[in-house]
């Protein structure tokens, strides 16, 4: 019984500490910050990402931008999971 409880604690502690949010800087430009922001992203399950579409381009379309500022990537990770993934474009 303690061997159970052990396992499902340090499962439990291992999950959480799997489940973080990373978002890092991809490219800048020259151009001026803008006030659009425009974002594109996709689940995976199991690391399987099938017809996910977060790309710059898409991201830029959302927000209406046709002058790229910043471009920020984004990925959540749930438990080991599901994860997210977002790009995030900034621009006019």
């Amino acid at each position: 019984m303690k061997f159970t409880k052990a396992l499902i604690l340090i499962s439990s502690v291992a999950m959480i500490a799997m489940s973080c949010s990373i978002t890092e800087p991809i490219a800048a430009t020259s151009n001026e910050i803008g006030s659009k922001v425009g974002i594109s992203s996709g689940k995976c399950y199991f690391g399987l990402c099938l017809g996910v579409d977060a790309s710059i381009i898409t991201a830029a379309k959302n927000g209406n931008i046709s002058k790229i500022s910043t471009v920020d990537y984004r990925r959540k990770n749930i438990l080991g999971i599901i994860q997210v993934r977002e790009c995030i474009v900034t621009g006019e």
